[in-house]
């Protein structure tokens, strides 16, 4: 159990976000900069040792951010691990392919896209200047990123160099490209030719919309108690859902499960726990989140709006409630690690207060009559 203080430092304010310019080789290349980079749970995929971390602790995945000015672009890389964009203020448009032409995919705020690993991509915001995209990356060593052989040639063309080690050499800041330094060898294009091709139509079905969520009022055995109401939608994985019939959108493994929470206005989940780690990103209203420590339960309020999106780490093995504490239905992210089912484990007064409406959880983890759960268990 954690103390008041240890619970608190896991509240993350988007207000107390910093980000780096300088992550990547791109950021002297013109249409690609500034690009503001943001690591919120690990390090990412950084390649600038001086990137601001809000939280190093691992997780099993990792949680970043992007913005950029309107029109610029995140040229063409790849990753090894899930790459996953969560889009909360746009529109931005993603890339992939280029071999030989590239492919598109518009996303708006409140979609989810998923990349697969080992193909290019990249993306460009066609909203605001100020349009924001959440990134969650999977394992906790993510592998690295490989930039495409194109994406190489331009930020050398600016003098900025790749070792194979991943330092970045910048004549422009004043260092000295050395021909004894090995330079990083991209991709030949045999080997890019020999990458899987993704059809537009198949990416689509790796876009989540959240006009669309298959949204559930029986996934959790608390939504129908007196004030509570809660309701879930699965975007990706198997996450913490009690309806038997609810099915996320994209079920390949991530390494993490990704699904949406909505709180009605006075609503809340329940106290509860869970035996993993779980972040939780705001991204409409205002949530107290009630956490159990040593000395008694630390509120943290987090928000969701125009002027940012609050995070929370939560920690394992710990109880915790989320509350509506808004007048506007509550949305949260939720991120929770591993491939399989995740089941919730319900405060004694939940489990009573659904036994008297008649709701129990089966053995599979399942919303049920409680008179046939009874009954099996005879």
């Amino acid at each position: 159990m954690l103390t008041d203080e240890q619970i608190r430092q896991r509240f993350i304010p988007f207000s107390s976000l910093r980000y780096s310019t300088e992550a990547f080789i791109d950021y002297r290349i013109p249409e690609c900069a500034p690009k503001k980079n943001y690591a919120l749970i690990g390090p990412g995929v950084s390649q600038n040792p001086n990137q601001p971390v809000s939280l190093r602790e691992k997780h099993g995945f990792q949680v970043g951010g992007v913005s950029m000015p309107h029109g610029k672009t995140n040229p063409p890389h790849m990753h090894f691990t899930a790459e996953v964009f969560i889009c909360v203020k746009g529109p931005w448009q993603l890339h992939w392919g280029f071999n030989p032409e590239r492919s598109v995919a518009e996303v708006g705020e409140g979609d989810i896209a998923t990349v697969p690993t080992w193909i290019y991509r990249g993306f460009c915001n066609q909203g605001p200047d100020d349009a924001f995209m959440f990134t969650a990356l999977g394992q906790d060593d993510t592998g690295g990123i490989l930039w495409a052989p194109q994406t190489l040639e331009a930020a050398r063309a600016q003098g900025v160099h790749l070792t194979e080690d991943y330092r970045i050499i910048d004549e422009q800041s004043g260092q000295t490209w050395d021909d004894s330094l090995r330079r990083l060898q991209p991709m030949t294009p045999q080997e890019i030719a020999q990458l899987r091709s993704w059809s537009p139509e198949q990416m689509a079905r790796r876009v989540v919309r959240f006009a669309t969520l298959a949204w559930s009022s029986q996934a959790l055995l608390d939504a129908t108690l007196p004030g509570c109401g809660a309701a879930l939608a699965p975007v990706i994985g198997l996450g913490i859902t009690q309806d038997r019939d609810h099915e996320a959108p994209v079920a390949n493994a991530h390494g993490f499960s990704l699904e949406w929470l909505r709180i009605p206005p006075g609503g809340r989940m329940s106290r509860h726990t869970l035996q993993q780690k779980q972040v939780l990103v705001v991204y409409r209203g205002s949530v107290g989140i009630d956490v159990q420590g040593i000395d008694g339960t630390v509120r943290s309020v987090a928000h969701g709006g125009d002027a940012g999106w609050d995070s929370f780490a939560m920690p394992a093995d710990c109880w915790r409630s989320l509350h509506n504490t808004g007048d506007q239905d509550a949305v949260v992210l939720l991120m929770t690690p591993g491939d399989h089912r995740k089941h919730i484990r319900w405060a004694p007064e939940v489990l009573e207060a659904a036994a008297a409406q008649g709701r129990a959880i089966d053995a599979n983890g399942y919303v049920a009559p409680k008179r046939f759960v009874d009954r099996s268990q005879r």
